[in-house]
Order: structure tokens, then sequence, then C-alpha cells
């Protein structure tokens, strides 16, 4: 029997991190990547395996001296730290192995630090290496020969996790996506044809976070919807899990923006418990929508992009999104019609990024040869690695920085929050009015938790919010909210939830918290800003 632990490094300060509002949600991170509980359970389970996540608790580095073997998995944008581990564990003398997105897409970064590399996924190649490993013979890199046949993974070890500390659990329903998105690594590692968990094994796991006590749950696929017909039976079954149940978890996820060219979908996906979906909109400017070749934007007869995004909104789907700035056809125009197409959108949370080119990534490849790439020092500088065409790069680094605290300044966040569920009055998965209106004791038991966790949650946000000038702006938006939508402890919830996420972002914005001399770079909170991978990347 070995003993092997896997490790999820920390992440550095970051938009979807939600580190500065944790404390008042009463967690310790916001979920735990997926790819932790599925590698623990494609391990034999004669050996012993521990998972380590550094969000949530502390690396004991004498504990993973003892170890047979030190396994990590990470992102890009925790490069830095997952060096850092290498190190010490190697210092120890322990074996250490490392796959993940980073190790896939830059991993000449790691060979010096790692006795063995997984490059694209590893579902298969993992089990084939611990069993040649215990043989007394393996490579130093393994690169799995096909994709992955999802059916056949097993149901992931939830029970290894610490799941009490996070907001959110994660479950993958498919993988890929048939788009070609010129800035996107997603086709890259996974390919274009979706592929996707049987129903069985999706209801399987939503037991499992059920058990762990998991009431909010991310499905970490990219791009959920990217095949249409064969994610709606499983949609229906999940509907029927819930309906069982009295719904008792709450969903969200990505999906693209065709999403809003399909009513039966969104109607199953409000049926299915689904409350939010982060579309990647990317940009305002149709001309950067055309050379990204994200044209599953620009479909004249679907409407406008605002306009779908609306009936996303319609179908009770509150909606979440991406944004890029620094594309070729970019010019300090995109400043000022960014803030007025998220209003008009009514979009209060978009994570809006610096284009960044991904190594593996068509994007990359094309500057790389244009010579348009930047060195270390100036990516870590500017907050991103290209260089720009239609703007001067010093000046697009002061630009977004100008912009993200233009967006998330206080009235400016709570104008467009308002808009949406004050003003439109704005109605959660309207899909499942039926099933409540046939189940009132369920009914009365989800109101009643929500307006638990709305005082709750209130009350930390009164208390907890160091701004005194914040606290204050909250204190008046939480009574406003109240006033217009009391008898909708749902909506209450959520509200509070967004007014907690806008701490979080006034912070890393640096709108508070900033000193004078700052405020003219991009604050340390927007230099990880990922843009393919929104949310916590599965594998």
């Amino acid at each position: 029997m070995a003993d092997i632990i896997i490790v999820n490094p920390r992440f550095d300060l970051s938009f979807w991190g939600m580190e500065r509002c944790m404390g008042l949600l009463g967690k310790r991170a916001n979920l735990p990547v997926a790819c932790l509980s599925l590698l623990a359970a494609l391990v034999p389970r004669h050996h012993e395996v521990t998972l380590i996540d550094e969000n949530i608790e502390a690396i004991d580095f004498e504990r993973l001296g003892r170890a047979d073997m030190v396994c990590l998995t990470g992102m890009s944008v925790q490069a830095q730290r997952l060096r850092q581990i290498l190190k010490e564990v190697r210092a120890r003398g322990v074996m250490t192995v490392v796959g993940g997105a980073m190790a896939t897409v830059e991993p000449e970064q790691l060979e010096d630090l790692a006795d063995v590399i997984f490059v694209g996924e590893a579902d298969l190649t993992w089990p084939q290496f611990l069993q040649e490993w215990e043989e007394g013979r393996h490579r130093a890199r393994y690169v799995q020969a096909q994709l992955t046949d999802l059916t056949q993974l097993p149901l992931p070890r939830l029970e290894l996790l610490k799941t009490q500390d996070y907001l959110f659990g994660s479950l993958q329903i498919s993988r890929g996506c048939p788009f070609t998105c010129e800035f996107c690594d997603i086709i890259v590692t996974f390919g274009r044809k979706p592929r996707h968990k049987t129903s069985e094994q999706v209801l399987a796991e939503l037991d499992s976070q059920l058990r762990a006590g998991l009431k909010i749950v991310l499905v970490v696929d990219d791009n959920l919807i990217g095949n249409k017909k064969a994610i709606k039976p499983i949609l229906r079954a999940i509907m029927n899990w819930q309906q069982e149940r009295g719904y008792p978890l709450i969903l969200f996820t990505e999906a693209s923006l065709d999403l809003a060219e399909d009513d039966e979908l969104m109607e199953l996906m409000g049926l299915a418990g689904f409350n939010s979906v982060f579309i990647g909109l990317e940009s305002p400017n149709e001309a950067s929508l055309k050379e990204t070749k994200k044209l599953q934007n620009i479909r004249r007869k679907a409407g406008t992009m605002v306009e779908r995004v609306h009936r996303v909104q319609a179908h009770g789907l509150d909606v979440w999104c991406g944004m890029i700035v620094g594309f070729d056809h970019d010019d300090v125009s995109v400043f000022k019609v960014m803030p007025d197409f998220l209003v008009e959108a009514r979009l209060a949370t978009s994570m809006i990024g610096l284009l960044h080119a991904i190594p593996t990534t068509p994007l990359y490849k094309r500057l790389k040869t244009e010579g348009r790439l930047n060195d270390k020092t100036d990516t870590a500088r500017l907050g991103t690695n290209v260089v720009p065409l239609g703007i001067d790069r010093e000046e697009l680094a002061v630009r977004f920085a100008e912009l993200m605290r233009e967006v998330y300044a206080a009235d400016a966040y709570f104008n467009r929050l308002d808009t949406l569920f004050v003003r439109d009055r704005f109605k959660f998965a309207m899909q499942r009015l039926p099933y409540w209106r046939d189940h009132r004791l369920a009914w009365a038991k989800t109101v009643a938790e929500h307006y638990i966790k709305f005082i709750v949650l209130a009350a930390r946000l009164l208390r907890g919010v160091e701004d005194r000038d914040l606290r204050t702006k909250y204190r008046q938006q939480l009574l406003h909210v109240t006033r217009k939508r009391a008898l909708e402890p749902h909506v209450l919830f959520v509200y509070a939830v967004k007014t907690a996420l806008h701490y979080h972002y006034a912070a890393i914005t640096g709108v508070w918290g900033q000193t004078a001399d700052s405020r003219h770079a991009v604050p340390d909170g927007m230099r990880s800003f990922s843009i393919t991978t929104p949310l916590q990347r599965p594998t």
C-alpha cells in the first residue's frame, strides 16, 4: 500500500475566487476543483489517498515529506505556487507527479521539478501510471492517446474533501465544445465533440453532493449545451431527481449564447434547478467577435446579444458574463461602449479580462508568428502577454484598470442589479411554480430556509464590512430590496449574496483598500484573470 497525497495549490487573489467575501459567507473557499475527488476515485483502493486543497488549509510539508508520492494539479494562474510546492517536496526526496491544465499547456515550465508529467486528460493514463509504478517501471511523461469515455468514469470520492469549508460543490457532466474561439484552449484539450456522462452517473453524483451537505453546485462544464440533443434527456433526469426530493440543490453552470435560441432547453434548465448561467459574451464590438471566431454570438436572425441575454433572463436564468478587451479591432472607444452594454443587458456580474494568449491556442500561435507576445516581465506588469494593435499597451493596462473600477463602483453595480431585480422584477425559474403549488410543505421549507439565509448574511454584511461608506450603501440596498420584494425570499437571499460579492469586487478592483499610488496600475486581483476558464477547471 502506498501513501499518495494529491494537492491543489492556492489561487492568488482573483475575480472568481471570492476571497474577500468568503468570511462573510461563512466559508473558506468557493468550491473544490472537480479533479481532486475524481483523481482519488481512480486510485486503486489498496492505496491510501489524501486530498489537500491549499485554498482551505495550510500545507504541512512535514506530512508531505513522509508520503510515497505527492501529486499536484493546477492551472496556469497557479503556476508560481505550483512550482514552489514542487521544489519543497523535491527537497524532501519525495516523488513528484504533476498534471492538469498548466502541465497540458506549459509542460516545459514543470519538467525540471516533476518526476512524472501528465499532458491532457489523464483519466486513463493516471491509473496506467499507478499500475506501472507498482510494477517498478513507469515513464516520465504520459500523454493520453484518446479522449476519455466519460461513461466509464467512477463516482468521485467527495468523502475525502472537507466539503463543509466550501460554499459550492462542483460536478462535471460533459467535456468539449463545438465552437472555434481563437483564444480558447478548451477545444485543444477536450476536443470539439462534446462527451457526456450517463444520466445514472449524474444522478449518483447529485446524491453524493447532497450527502456531503452541499446545497449549491456548480456544473463545471465549459459549455453545458455544446450538444443540445444529448443534454436534454440528462436535464429531464435531473428534473425528476430534484422533484422527488423537493429541489434540495441549486445549480449553476456555463453555456454559450445560443442557449437563447432554444426555448425548450431553457425551460428544462429551469425545471432541473438551474438558477444562473455564465455566458462568454466577450465584446460588444462585432468586428472583435468575428476576429476571434466567436461567431455564435453574431446571429442576426436570433437577435442582438442584448436581446438574447434578455431572453435567457426572461426564462428565469440569471446571466453572469465574461468580457474581454484588447482584441485587434478594439480601440479606446471600447472602454466607453462596454459599461453601457452591461447596463443595457442588465448584467451586474461581468468578469472583464485583458486578452491573454494561452499556449496551444490558435491565438498564441498567430501572435507568436507575428512577434506580438510580451516577455515575462511585461506580461507580469501589464497583465497580459498580448501586444495589442489598436491601442498602446501601456494605455490598455491603465484603461482596463479604470474600466473595472467604473463598472464595480457601488452606484454602477447596484444600478445594474436593481434594474434586473427591482425595476424589472426578475424571477428565478418560473417553470418550477406548478411544482411548488402542488407541494406546499416543500415550498414552505424552502421559503423558511431562504429567509433565514438572507437574515444571517445581511447581518454579517452590516457587521463585517470594514469600509464605512460601503457598509452604509449595503444597508440602503438591502432595505430597498426588502421593501420591494419582501415576499420573495429566494430573491432576497441571492441579492444579499450579490451584495457580498460586490465587497470582493470592490476590493480587488481598487474601489477601496488601495493606496493612492496604486490606482493607476492594474490591481493584483486583476492580474490573474483567466480568459477561458472563468471558474475552476475540472481537469
